[in-house]
């Protein structure tokens, strides 16, 4: 039976509105194409082929399908059913034109039938649908199989990191009920500079040489801020400004830091086995990077126990290190660094873990994303010490939003708020001078 045959018996209705996009009205030619092509040839030969060869072949029974049945369409409509049976094949199907495009920053599928991304701080829905849950699950499949991961029923989630640094979640039923649930965040080919946040009216210049000043003169520092704020961003920009001659160490559940200096020891994470055994914790790499002389520990996220682990190393000779934490507002941050503390099981009065706290955090940068999808650091914030029971904060640089215009945009600028830092005369004594009129 020809194509177009199985194509009428299968009652396939191929749609014409304009609104709907060519690659959304022939998915059911490419997946009868595609699978003409498994049929024909099979798919462990596509694994033995080398990629040019393969797609050569593709190519060649796609277009005497397309020429045997559908004659009469465009040769720019056949290009596209070509890239699309190819991307099936090879890739991963429905998603590989978003990978492809480097305006996306996010990938969220919610169920076959809706994909949302992200550009540029945006969430737009897009017009990209699988055939169904099994579908999709084989391209989710296809995505974490290389890595040594797997997702069934005994284990429905998964998180894990592409070769190229992006992050990919999944969850399946029936912890989902919409059906397979995928989100890729995308790893930037270009990583964002000081130049880039400075353009991006992210913070302005003195706020860049300020920060930049206080890692040299080794203040620990938390970049704080919530999902999507920028944190990872911000994080590896200002990881960048430690000196090359010290040794550091950056720990992470997925690596995505990537530091230029020249003595950098990556650590990451590793997930329990199908037995539920072999589980690393960033609690146990934060204890074991202690025995592997640091100058600098780079933690990517603080979220439990090793919140504990990461103050009393800062507090114990190994000043100047960084790292992140969900929170809405600086003094946030503390309520949650307090939080986690308390998660690792040892036994401190609330005034101990403060002062655990206050003594170690120099300073503490928060990251917001803002309601038009643009993202600034809104605080540069000293933690200057205790009064009584309570950590007491001071704000060097903030934001001041002023309203929105009528294209949605956030208007406001950058301020310093006039207070000097307190640690002015340390960084001074470490040679580092930074001038009076940064805090005017």
């Amino acid at each position: 039976m020809s194509l177009l045959a199985r194509l009428q018996s299968d009652q396939v209705i191929i749609p014409n509105s304009p609104k709907e996009s060519a690659s959304s009205r022939y998915l059911e030619i490419v997946y009868q194409i595609h699978r003409e092509i498994i049929r024909e040839i099979g798919q462990e030969t596509f694994n033995s082929r080398g990629r040019e060869e393969t797609e050569n072949r593709i190519r060649g029974i796609t277009d005497a399908i397309i020429e045997n049945d559908y004659d009469n369409l465009p040769r720019s409509e056949r290009e596209l059913i070509i890239k699309q049976v190819t991307d099936e094949v090879l890739e991963f199907g429905p998603l590989s034109p978003l990978l492809r495009d480097e305006s996306i920053s996010e990938i969220m599928v919610n169920g076959p039938k809706q994909v949302y991304v992200e550009k540029r701080g945006k969430i737009e829905l897009v017009n990209v649908v699988f055939r169904d849950d099994l579908h999709l699950h084989t391209v989710i499949e296809r995505i974490i199989s290389p890595l040594g991961r797997r997702l069934d029923e005994s284990m429905p989630m998964v998180d894990a990191r592409l070769p190229d640094g992006s992050r990919v979640n999944a969850i399946i039923p029936p912890l989902a009920l919409n059906g397979c649930v995928l989100t890729i965040r995308k790893f930037s080919k270009n990583l964002l500079k000081t130049a880039d946040l400075i353009r991006n009216n992210t913070m302005t210049s003195h706020m860049a040489k300020f920060l930049e000043a206080c890692v040299r003169g080794r203040m620990s520092i938390i970049v704080s801020g919530g999902t999507g704020a920028g944190k990872t961003s911000t994080l590896n920009i200002i990881s960048g400004y430690i000196p090359h001659d010290e040794r550091i160490i950056t720990i992470e559940d997925s690596a995505e830091l990537v530091l230029n200096q020249e003595h950098v020891v990556t650590l990451e994470t590793r997930p329990p086995n199908i037995d539920g055994r072999g589980e690393i914790a960033i609690r146990d790499l934060v204890r074991n990077s202690l025995r592997m002389r640091p100058d600098r520990i780079v933690i990517g996220e603080v979220r439990g126990g090793e919140t504990l682990d990461m103050l009393q190393a800062m507090n114990t000779g190994h000043d100047g290190s960084l790292s992140t934490v969900h929170a809405n507002a600086p003094r946030d941050a503390l309520a949650r660094l307090e939080t986690m503390v308390l998660m690792a099981g040892v036994e401190m009065p609330m005034k101990a873990i403060r002062e655990q706290i206050s003594s170690a955090v120099d300073f503490i940068v928060h990251q917001s994303r803002l309601s038009d999808g643009t993202r600034k650091i809104t605080h540069i914030t000293e933690v200057v010490g205790m009064e009584t029971d309570i950590i007491t904060l001071q704000d060097i640089f903030i934001f001041d939003q002023t309203g929105v215009d009528e294209r949605g945009r956030v208007q406001g600028r950058h301020r310093a708020t006039g207070i000097k830092p307190k640690c002015l005369d340390k960084l001074r004594t470490a040679g580092i001078v930074i001038p009076d009129e940064f805090f005017a």
